[in-house]
């Protein structure tokens, strides 16, 4: 696809007023010609989570559950900010866009629809991101090097429980979260790394992650708002409590399904938007 230009119309003009005066030429504003086949005006900024891609469009979820489909086209820009990805530059390509990452989106607008002029993000939302899609132990291996001190552990951990699928839970603690929110409070930081503590004493324990929402928004926008949740308790975990990623389970969001409590009142909501840090420990281990 040709790259948007607001101003698409300027080298036509200037080419037109090249020709002989002879030929006439009519007036015209410069936003009225562009690839698009309509004027280009300043859109919305819209902000939330992508929550699907297909082909040159992404559908951005809002925090109030309504959706945005917004064109990304050779213009444009996607920049990123902060992180720990060691990153050598902070634009990064159209195609590293995916479904779970927060973006804040400029946008022009035609009759069409939005085109993206610029798309923001954080580095380390879209290390989160492509964790939950799917990039787990081995990617942590590729940018992590106290994995690789760790994998002899890792692989002998990994035999023991090759053909397992019982475990004995023998700690569990939930971090709670505000409406439509994935970050998290200073007690929730405190009760993850006492939670990790405990897991720390105990021989061969692992952590599975699990993040909930209440009730409020769409299917779609919960899923992804539980993956959130349970990502950013999976980056605390390793980047501030300590845990070493090999000792960890899949993270996983199970959205508004499985509540703690009722979801018809907002304490009972309150109780739901959470994200559930659980010890386990194999059975055969324990027995073994």
């Amino acid at each position: 696809m040709t790259a948007l230009k607001k101003t698409a119309g300027i080298p036509l003009l200037l080419s037109a007023f090249a020709l002989p005066l002879a030929a006439p030429v009519a007036a015209q504003d410069n936003e009225d010609i562009n690839v698009y086949g309509s004027a280009l005006v300043d859109g919305p900024e819209v902000e939330g989570i992508i929550t699907a891609k297909s082909g040159d469009k992404i559908q951005v979820t809002m925090e109030n559950g309504q959706n945005a489909t917004i064109i990304i086209d050779e213009g444009t820009e996607v920049k990123a900010t902060g992180g720990f990805l060691g990153l050598g530059s902070k634009t990064l390509r159209t195609s590293q866009l995916m479904n779970g990452l927060p973006v804040e989106v400029e946008t022009l607008q035609f009759d069409g629809g939005l085109v993206a002029s610029q798309v923001k993000l954080k580095a380390s939302d879209l290390e989160t991101a492509a964790m939950i899609r799917g990039a787990t132990q081995q990617q942590f291996a590729e940018h992590r090097a106290d994995i690789d001190a760790n994998a002899a552990a890792a692989e002998a951990l990994r035999g023991r429980m090759a053909n397992i699928d019982q475990y004995n839970v023998r700690g569990v603690t939930n971090v709670y979260f505000d409406s439509g929110k994935w970050n998290i409070s200073p007690e929730g930081q405190r009760e993850i790394c006492n939670i990790a503590s405990q897991a720390q004493e105990m021989d061969n324990a692992l952590l599975l992650v699990v993040g909930y929402t209440d009730s409020d928004g769409d299917e779609d926008y919960n899923q992804v708002l539980s993956e959130r949740r349970a990502g950013r308790v999976v980056n605390y975990l390793q980047q501030k409590c300590g845990w070493q990623p090999w000792r960890m389970l899949t993270p996983t969001g199970m959205s508004e399904s499985d509540p703690a409590a009722d979801n018809s009142t907002p304490e009972g909501k309150a109780q739901n938007r959470r994200v559930s840090v659980n010890i386990l420990v194999s059975k055969a281990t324990e027995e073994g």
